[in-house]
């Protein structure tokens, strides 16, 4: 058996645990923290040279860690530069900034990376500083590397995140330089290439730019979907197989005309650094790219090479490069991935060729071990098990080297010979519709997707099962019995069908008991407001609750994942203090009047985490999806004081994709004087559903129930609260204008929906017993 060479992984783990901890120091004590460290190490590893000779062993990782520790001390200076002191406090700021990634029209986001900062006098102060831009305005396709100008105001991140700031776009935007022209050149090329794939058709001609060189901008949000839920998304995430198919090819044709050795590495570093630019150059194509390198460069000196060193190198290198890359999804992913087949994937072909063909085993093994590295991580992301994730690796695995050769061949031919690159496309295209037929078919199998415990917990418990197994699989004999590693296992194996029967069971029940066709929603949320609409494809969330644990639970029970539009009424604390349950959640955020710190805090946070703001006025007709939202109040903000009486209120009826489904009208907390001078300025019609205004309270102009008419009023209110909410009164003038009142306190999470037979309400505890809030 050969023994694997890991003298190199323990100093690349400790240089990989050494950023994690450095890069999330705050920004203000970083650079001191950090050169001490670097110092600290320098000294001890040296004492542990000269004085202990016994652990020698740990100078290579003390060494390690300096190495990062020095790297962090001399980047955190750059990302926070003086120039940019003004801008990082909020201030709107004239920007030069470089993208990171093509922007369209339809583009929302995009990482960029400021290069210079206007001065008042004009003059440009350079920098360079890693962002990412918001609702930024181009009017046409923007290629990767085009420098823009424009004004934006920054919003600080996390100090480990690798983007120092959020720039929230102020105003259009103004292109003032090209790409440079190797960048403009790969844009070119990938232009060409998606040119080409659209005469075929089918799930083929949009995924096979994804398989042969990263490009997934075609793939239709369904079919990108079902690669996730069958394990198949590494397939479009460029990695190590396609830098080694670029390094090969060209070693492959030096070889045939026969030139010397250091022309054919020479070629290949040059054709693999285009490749990079041809791709961008992601967490796991840098990881790849160095990789090669180092493989390329030992070769060319005769030393003989080994994955496992050549990888925990690559580590150490390119978090030397970027320390903050050391948190980012994409790389611990790639790593994870390329540890597992050089580590585990020989094991477990060899285990497994005792019940099948050593070839079959060692298909059976690569998938096998690369989703036993990664689905721990893969868990903070998706908290879900892709059962069949390794049998539609197995079937793909035939099919995607294919598509991803003839593919990149494809590409490259695309400008100079095109009907030949079309003969080649149209080879490549069929394993790449097979790949996007079996994760289609996997992601429709029954039970394809096993929920699983969330957050670190469900993480340390899926890689505590994970490594019990395998242990039990490879423990020494010296380390214990036969007997003693069967127990393990069942160990192992009982825990994890108790977590997935808790887990799952409790979905299940879930599911069997709330009605799973409603339109909307009332949350259970305590003393606070805090409703969902389904409108067609869309979730739309009115207000969060005071509390995200409250509509965290709320979103769970109904199986919402993800928040298309957050309409923020208004910001007092029981309609916006669950926030945090939705942040990263969030598309687009409608919101009324702002006026204090707190309230623009809030929405700094959703801009932080991706969403788009746009305010909104009495008159405003909004249409997402089918439902038409009129904004029925508060008029102009600028004559409007933020608070209960800015509330934003909206009529919501659906048009002709679902023309049972109830209507809404969504009160806010309005009292009776500002509800009378809505209804002297806007039309506030009949619905089915109102969403009665301030939890109840008795300040209510009854002519707006009684004009309303609702079948249903739905009341956000905490049991036993100190108000006196609901007053008998709004009860009353809800139940006077023929409708029915449900209530959280009483009737917990509240559902409304409307079938053949008219209109239905479902109530979590039809009794009406209050519960403890």
């Amino acid at each position: 058996m050969r023994v694997l060479d890991a003298r190199l992984a323990i100093p690349a783990g400790v240089a990989w645990v050494g950023a994690l901890v450095l890069i999330g120091v705050s920004r203000d004590v970083v650079v001191p923290v950090a050169w001490s460290v670097a110092t600290a190490a320098i000294a001890l590893s040296l004492a542990t040279w000269w004085s202990l000779r016994r652990t020698r062993s740990a100078v290579p990782s003390l060494l390690a860690l300096a190495l990062i520790a020095g790297a962090v001390g001399l980047a955190a200076p750059a990302r926070t530069p003086p120039a940019l002191t003004d801008a990082l406090d909020g201030a709107p700021t004239e920007l030069v900034v470089q993208l990171e990634l093509t922007a369209t029209p339809e583009t929302t986001t995009v990482p960029a990376r400021i290069v210079g900062v206007v001065q008042s006098e004009g003059a440009v102060a350079r920098v360079s500083v890693p962002v990412r831009l918001l609702s930024i305005d181009v009017d046409r396709r923007t290629p990767l590397g085009t420098t823009l100008v424009g004004t934006g105001r920054l919003i600080p991140v996390g100090a480990g995140d690798g983007r120092v700031a959020l720039v929230r776009v102020i105003g259009a935007w103004t292109p003032t330089r090209d790409p440079p022209p190797l960048l403009a050149a790969g844009d070119a090329l990938r232009e060409r290439f998606l040119a080409l794939m659209e005469q075929f058709g089918g799930d083929g001609a949009v995924l096979l730019p994804g398989l042969a060189i990263g490009d997934t901008s075609e793939v239709p949000d369904d079919l990108d979907l079902a690669m996730k839920q069958s394990a198949l998304s590494h397939l479009t995430a460029v990695s190590g197989a396609n830098c080694a198919i670029v390094v090969g090819l060209i070693l492959g044709l030096g070889g045939i005309l026969r030139w010397p050795r250091w022309v054919r590495i020479t070629i290949a570093l040059a054709a693999l650094g285009f490749f990079v630019v041809l791709v961008t150059p992601e967490p796991s194509v840098i990881r790849a790219a160095i990789m090669a390198t180092a493989v390329l460069l030992a070769t060319q000196v005769g030393r003989p090479v080994h994955g496992l060193p050549v990888l925990a190198l690559a580590v150490i290198g390119i978090i030397v490069l970027d320390p903050w890359i050391a948190r980012q999804y994409g790389f611990v992913l790639s790593v994870l991935a390329t540890a597992a087949l050089l580590v585990l994937a020989g094991p477990i072909a060899d285990r497994l060729s005792a019940i099948m063909p050593p070839a079959m085993a060692l298909w059976v093994a690569v998938p096998l071990a690369a989703q036993l590295a990664c689905q721990p991580v893969l868990i903070l992301l998706q908290p879900e098990v892709p059962v069949w994730g390794v049998v539609a690796n197995i079937l793909a695995a035939p099919a995607a080297p294919v598509a991803t050769v003839v593919g990149m061949i494809a590409c490259v031919l695309a400008p100079g010979i095109p009907w030949v690159a079309t003969v080649v496309a149209a080879i490549a295209w069929v394993p790449s519709a097979w790949i996007a037929g079996v994760a289609r078919v996997s992601a429709g199998m029954p039970g394809a997707l096993v929920p699983w415990p969330e957050g670190a917990l469900g993480a340390t418990l899926l890689a505590v099962l994970t490594g019990l197994v395998l242990i039990a699989w490879r423990v020494p004999v010296a380390l214990g019995s036969q007997r003693f590693r069967r127990r393990l296992v069942a160990a192992g194996l009982v825990a994890a069908v108790i977590t997935l029967g808790v887990t799952a069971g409790r979905d299940a029940l879930t599911r069997i008991a709330v009605p799973t066709d409603w339109v909307i929603a009332q949350c259970d949320v305590g003393q606070g407001d805090a409703v969902l609409v389904r409108d067609g494809p869309l979730t739309v969330l009115i207000d969060t609750g005071p509390t995200a644990e409250a509509l965290g639970e709320c979103l769970d029970v109904l199986r919402v994942d993800q928040v298309d539009v957050f309409l923020i009424s208004h910001f007092d604390l029981d309609h916006v203090g669950g926030v945090e349950a939705i942040l990263g959640r969030v598309a687009a955020v409608w919101t009324g009047p702002v006026g204090r710190d707190a309230d623009q805090a809030v929405l700094d946070a959703l801009i932080a985490s991706g969403a788009e703001v746009h305010d909104v006025r009495q008159g405003d007709v909004l249409q997402p999806a089918d439902a038409r939202w009129e904004v029925l109040w508060p008029p102009d903000h600028r004559g409007v004081a933020p608070g209960n009486d800015a509330s934003v209120v909206v009529d919501v009826r659906f048009g002709a994709g679902c023309p049972q489904c109830p209507s809404l009208l969504a009160l806010g907390d309005l009292g009776e004087s500002v509800q009378r001078t809505m209804m002297a300025t806007a039309d506030v019609r009949p619905v089915d559903v109102v969403k009665v205004s301030h939890h109840g309270s008795p300040d209510q102009f009854d002519e707006v129930y009684a004009r309303a008419g609702a079948a249903v009023g739905l009341i956000g209110v905490g049991a036993d609260n100190s108000y006196g909410h609901p007053a008998a009164s709004v009860i009353d003038a809800v139940v006077n204008a023929g409708g029915t009142v449900s209530r959280s306190d009483l009737h917990g999470l509240v559902l409304v929906g409307a079938d053949e037979d008219g209109l239905w309400v479902w109530h979590e505890r039809p009794g009406g017993v209050a519960a403890d809030q």
